[in-house]
């Protein structure tokens, strides 16, 4: 209490108080009430899972499990993962539009990692043919910017092109307003991808030019919202748009009509331009979620469920905590780079109950461990690559960076596969 009145925390949010008798004044002007929804906003529609009775009850920690429990849910894991195809190839590139900033002595060790992750993601880029003209580059958990203001420097003699950055919190020391290029169209959408609607995004509207998806440590369940937000939502609007209804033929004149029909269909496909395609480089498996998982196809084709994926990616944290220790320093350092607000936090997470040598019983080894959350992983995003390709895409898991500049060093790429491409007219 000050002058004898009252300091209350604030309803809408707590980490901040205010004076009791200037409540109602307060929350008219509240940086945490709730503002006018953007345009682009649809509630879930990249949420994916609609059926309540599928998605599981709360599970018991992994702590808790039995040792006989815990070896079961390793047997499946094994099971589920034969014949699966898990060795990635090394695609560890680099781009001449950061070879300035990685050659400065002035960047420090933390910095000079994320240039180094950065400057992979370009070259990979490069060699899949999507840094061109005519794009419209979305940068997805985008933060500071700084991954599309590579891109922009990497594009610094390109016209025609685009930048969205979705982020969902409000964000300090951003980069995109900071670019050479003054002819580059930059914008922010403060949306969850959860809600993000692409087809409603005035830009896109307006030129429809091809999209990139692009992320840099794309958090869990927020890889699946913008897999889902670019491929199944987009497209889908995109299809929608293009469709006529057909007229009311005569059987006689059905056959004499086929053959435009399908010219008709055709150049339809042309006006929408697909999704050019797709670099995410993943991170954090342990924040997956059964609702919003785009691979649940896949888990049940392989007999597994929402139980065995909560463990699943509870127990992916395994192929990193091993390495914990060596990595604090290098981790506290990293956060403090590329933090927003709390939001962005890319080193595992997860509390050591369900990582310490004591949950296991004695039954696994530090090298089993990791080499079983590596597994996890895996399958995890083997779902994802299943996902894309019979949505019509080529898509691929590499490694685009060496361990020890990230563990997290998985980028999945995605183009569309060339019946996909609409044929020039």
């Amino acid at each position: 209490e000050e002058d004898g009145r009252r300091r209350i925390p604030c309803p809408l949010d707590p980490k901040h108080t205010v004076y009791e008798d200037q409540l109602q004044k307060h929350l008219k002007k509240c940086n945490s009430r709730e503002k006018p929804k953007p345009v682009y906003f649809v509630q879930d529609i990249n949420a994916g899972l609609k059926d309540v009775a599928e998605i599981p009850e709360k599970q018991v920690p992994l702590s808790s499990l039995s040792k006989e429990e815990l070896e079961n849910l390793i047997i499946k894991l094994k099971k589920a993962s034969n014949g699966l195809e898990f060795h990635l190839q090394e695609q560890i590139l680099s781009h001449q539009a950061l070879q300035e900033a990685l050659n400065d002595p002035k960047n420090g060790e933390s910095a000079f990692k994320h240039l180094k992750q950065q400057a992979s993601i370009l070259g990979n880029m490069e060699k899949l043919h999507l840094l061109g003209p005519g794009r419209c580059f979305i940068e997805f958990g985008a933060g500071r910017g700084k991954l599309s203001h590579w891109v922009d420097v990497a594009l610094q003699n390109t016209q025609n092109v685009q930048f969205l950055l979705v982020e969902r919190a409000t964000t300090r020391f951003k980069v995109d307003g900071k670019h050479q290029r003054r002819d580059s169209i930059f914008e922010r959408l403060q949306v969850d991808i959860q809600h993000l609607c692409l087809n409603k995004v005035p830009i896109l509207e307006k030129k429809k030019l091809p999209v990139v998806g692009i992320g840099k440590h794309l958090c869990g369940a927020a890889t699946d919202l913008a897999l889902r937000c670019l491929v199944e939502s987009y497209t889908t609007c995109c299809d929608a748009e293009n469709e006529e209804p057909a007229p009311k033929r005569s059987r006689a004149d059905q056959t004499e009509v086929a053959s435009s029909d399908s010219a008709g269909n055709e150049s339809s496909k042309a006006d929408c331009k697909p999704v050019a395609g797709i670099v995410i480089a993943l991170c954090c498996h342990h924040k997956c979620d059964w609702t919003h998982y785009v691979g649940r196809e896949f888990f049940k084709s392989v007999g597994l469920g929402p139980v065995e994926f909560h463990y699943f990616q509870r127990m992916s944290s395994w192929a990193t905590c091993g390495m914990r220790e060596t990595t604090n320093k290098a981790s506290a350092s990293e956060e403090s780079e590329e933090q927003t607000n709390g939001a962005e936090d890319h080193e595992q997470t997860v509390s050591g109950i369900e990582s310490g040598p004591d949950t296991l019983q004695g039954i696994l080894t530090a090298e089993e461990r990791k080499e079983i959350g590596c597994l996890c992983k895996r399958l995890i995003d083997h779902g994802r690559i299943e996902y894309l390709q019979q949505r019509g895409y080529e898509a691929l898991l590499q490694y685009y960076i060496e361990s020890a500049v990230s563990l997290e060093n998985v980028l999945l790429t995605a183009v569309p596969s060339p019946s996909l491409i609409p044929e020039p007219t």
